[in-house]
């Protein structure tokens, strides 16, 4: 997938006033890293001293010297300067001006080596594959817009990824390869005829197994359905494909979505890249386990109490559970309709903020099916106002208390907002002690009906573990009397719940009490009230990794704001995103060295 090496004779000298980088040299990139170079030369403390004439007047018309501060962001700068100056047709000298330490011009020296040994370059000139593969969907799409990639390259890539971890993952577990580079070439195609079809034309996704697909065989994890093509899209699939997305394969699912752990009849068990003796949580594991390797860039999840958040704890990845109403369900395991069909919400798998807010986009909207789903309108996440948001926060919501190193996370995300300048009270929703009660009440009201219903649909006759054992322990049933009551107490909740926006725009919370758990261990139900809580009031809720505990598994931190506020959350985890840094990859990576 890389360039070759190019042999490259170059210079880096340190004197008085800065530092020389001489004799650069290589081949013309696209015009959009012309831009990249123009954009770092004018803002990254730079003056050219052209010795030879450089062939792109683009190239040297907004050059001017700017002073340098000493920071980390400044070698990056170079470094990134290191990458593109080897690839554009150009010999000069490129000053840094102003006094340096000796430490400190050695470090640079450092990085712009680290730079211009690192084999990165496309052999069609100037971007990088690897850095592709881990980018943007925006950044992946726009490469090939402009021609830089080709989708089928693109495609290949995320299928040699997924081949490399999912022999020890099992997370794709329908491969769609075959038709995946069928239709990366008609993209190719279509490029070459200036008709892109949308804003992820020719980008490579997965997509959850608990949402139908036309073209690949979709079983809900449950036996039954395990040879089952649908012949249509769920309503959110159709979108990314009318937007120009590739679908690679399938990622597991337990049945029905039904359990916190990714495990089924059909294809068995999804292990955590972190650490394979571990669940990557449910129902949406499979999504977030391939992505936190590093072999797709986006999947779809759903999140009936959590199955969206809780995954992407467990992995380190991004997720983000829209607002009951905000996404149609239609296409999904669960029905759209009946008593439990406000819980759900499908959303966005990803590894970057922007991601989420650019699929949110794509995929939100009545579908005129789902009757759910509200015409509301979706505001900018980059017009928020981050410093002016009012902030909540809580380590512990009274229900079960998280482990030392989920809630000092919590508290690390609380001091980088202070130090920022923003406003940050701990509190509470009132009424949040209820949602455990409240949660096994709304699940048992139908006793058992939906899951049977279900089972008879798929001609299903041996249910998983997870359904059987729910089956088992269901009552007798619930009279009209008690039904209504319980309708009426989660209405309450949700009423007592929403006056926390009187006072805030955010809160910032667990995901869950535990990081996570191995295999063989049962999960206590109260654990999961972090999320469940949410899809209670059907409150917008994002995670994002912020930290790691003594066993190297990642925690994430959970941002909720008020009903169709999604913009509040993607505003901040973006903040947060850049506040935090990276983290360390998992065990079982694609981008990690064989």
């Amino acid at each position: 997938m890389h360039g070759k090496r190019q042999a490259i004779a170059f210079g880096i000298d340190l004197i008085d006033d800065g530092i020389d980088l001489i004799g650069f040299k290589g081949r013309k990139m696209q015009h959009r890293a012309e831009d990249l170079l123009i954009h770092l030369l004018d803002t990254g403390h730079f003056e050219h001293r052209g010795r030879d004439k450089v062939p792109t007047i683009r190239t040297i018309r907004a050059i001017r010297t700017i002073r340098a501060s000493h920071t980390s962001r400044d070698m990056q700068r170079i470094a990134q300067l290191a990458h593109l100056s080897k690839a554009l047709d150009v010999t000069s000298d490129l000053v840094l001006r102003r006094p340096i330490s000796a430490n400190f011009g050695s470090a640079i020296k450092s990085a712009i080596l680290t730079a211009l040994l690192t084999p990165s370059c496309h052999p069609d000139g100037g971007v990088s594959m690897d850095k592709l593969l881990d980018g943007r969907l925006a950044d992946m799409a726009s490469a090939i817009r402009e021609g830089q990639i080709k989708s089928t390259d693109l495609v290949r890539a995320f299928l040699d990824r997924i081949e490399k971890v999912n022999p020890e993952l099992n997370a794709v577990v329908f491969s769609m390869a075959e038709h995946a580079l069928k239709m990366a070439a008609r993209a190719d195609t279509a490029i070459k005829n200036q008709e892109a079809t949308g804003p992820l034309h020719g980008v490579p996704i997965t997509i959850k197994d608990s949402l139908d697909t036309f073209d690949g065989i979709t079983t809900w994890g449950t036996q039954g359905r395990q040879s089952f093509r649908p012949g249509r899209d769920a309503t959110c699939v159709a979108r990314l494909r009318e937007a120009g997305a590739i679908i690679l394969g399938k990622t597991n699912t337990p049945e029905f979505t039904l359990s916190f752990q990714t495990d089924n009849l059909v294809y068995g068990r999804t292990n955590n890249p972190f650490d394979p003796a571990r669940t990557p949580g449910g129902s949406s594991g499979g999504a977030a386990a391939i992505i936190a390797a590093g072999a797709s860039p986006l999947d779809i999840g759903t999140d009936t109490g959590g199955s969206i958040r809780l995954p992407a704890h467990f992995c380190g990845i991004k997720g983000l559970k829209p607002t009951t109403g905000r996404v149609p369900c239609t296409g999904n395991a669960l029905p759209t309709t009946g008593l439990l069909a406000p819980l759900s919400q499908p959303g966005p798998m990803a590894r970057h903020v922007d991601d989420l807010s650019l699929v949110l986009e794509l995929i939100s909207g009545p579908d005129f099916i789902d009757p759910h789903v509200v015409p509301a309108p979706l505001r900018a996440a980059g017009k928020v106002d981050v410093p002016a948001l009012r902030v909540a926060f809580h380590s512990d919501n009274g229900i079960a208390t998280p482990t030392p190193a989920i809630s000092n996370t919590i508290l690390t995300v609380v001091e980088l907002l202070r130090d920022a300048g923003m406003a940050v009270t701990e509190a509470r929703p009132s009424g949040i002690e209820m949602t455990g009660l409240i949660m096994s009440r709304v699940f048992g009201a139908d006793n058992g009906e939906m899951v049977d219903a279900l089972l008879e649909d798929s001609r299903t006759t041996t249910p998983s573990p997870p359904i059987q054992e729910s089956l088992e322990h269901r009552g007798s049933g619930m009279e009209a009397r008690e039904f209504a009551q319980v309708i009426n107490i989660w209405h309450n909740y949700q009423s007592s719940m929403l006056g926390f926006f009187k006072d805030f725009d955010v809160l910032i919370c667990p995901v869950n009490a535990r990081t996570a758990l191995p295999h063989t261990e049962r999960e206590k139900i109260e654990a999961y009230t972090y999320t469940s809580a949410f899809n209670l009031t059907g409150w917008p809720g994002l995670v994002l990794r912020a930290g790691t505990d003594d066993d190297g598994m990642p925690i994430g931190v959970q941002i909720v704001a008020a009903p169709f506020r999604e913009d509040h959350c993607l505003g901040l985890a973006k903040h947060l995103e850049a506040a935090l840094g990276e983290f360390p990859l998992p065990r079982i990576s694609a981008t990690t060295p064989d």
